[in-house]
């Protein structure tokens, strides 16, 4: 049983193996991450979720606040909103030839429910930020090869060139060493990486 599309939005209805790629306006920090990772068609995106289906239920998949969980779709879309009252976010599909990896990529990924948040963004670690849970839920339904890109992470601003505040002090309260040129992954990446098609801008 699908969700009307009134019950979420008037132009999108919810499908599983949707890629929801959102605006936060978080601060300093999604300010950072959306500076230094790539834009699609002018919108910077700080965080990106996957609806799912739950018997006759549609969910959002994501890693945010302190875990791996299950949102609402409608919860996840109202969650941050223009000045015109619209989601910002945007919604991917994978294109066809690539549609069979939405179920074992499923699988993978709610069997990470519960993991905790990766506060440091190291890859690998046993703990998943928003894209990172994506990258390797993709990567496990592809035969365990890598389906989207790991690309060194920077947390330099590009026009002073020097750390942003926001990250030094982040990483100053979490007592590691900022992980610049580490591999990591961003919605702006997975949204760029030529493997997904464009369904709706709702901003």
């Amino acid at each position: 049983m699908k969700p009307s599309a009134e019950q979420y939005s008037a132009k999108y209805t919810p499908q599983s193996g949707d890629f929801l790629f959102q605006d936060l306006d978080c601060g300093g920090l999604c300010n950072a991450i959306e500076k230094v990772t790539p834009a699609l068609n002018g919108k910077h995106f700080s965080h990106i979720g996957f609806v799912c289906q739950i018997n006759d239920s549609l969910y959002v998949v994501e890693a945010i606040g302190a875990d791996v969980h299950l949102t609402k779709v409608n919860e996840f879309l109202n969650r941050n909103k223009d000045a015109q009252n619209r989601p910002k976010i945007v919604v991917m599909r994978l294109k066809k030839k690539y549609l069979k990896l939405v179920q074992p990529a499923t699988l993978f990924a709610l069997k990470q429910l519960g993991k905790p948040y990766d506060d440091p963004f190291i890859y690998d670690n046993g703990k998943y930020y928003c894209s990172e849970l994506l990258y390797d839920a993709f990567k496990a339904a592809n035969g365990n090869q890598p389906f989207f890109e790991l690309q060194p992470m920077t947390f330099i601003d590009p026009d002073t060139k020097q750390t942003f505040a926001a990250w030094t002090e982040y990483y100053r309260n979490l007592g590691l060493e900022i992980p610049e040129g580490k591999a990591g992954c961003n919605p702006g990446g997975i949204a760029n990486s030529g493997k997904l098609e464009l369904v709706i801008s709702l901003y």
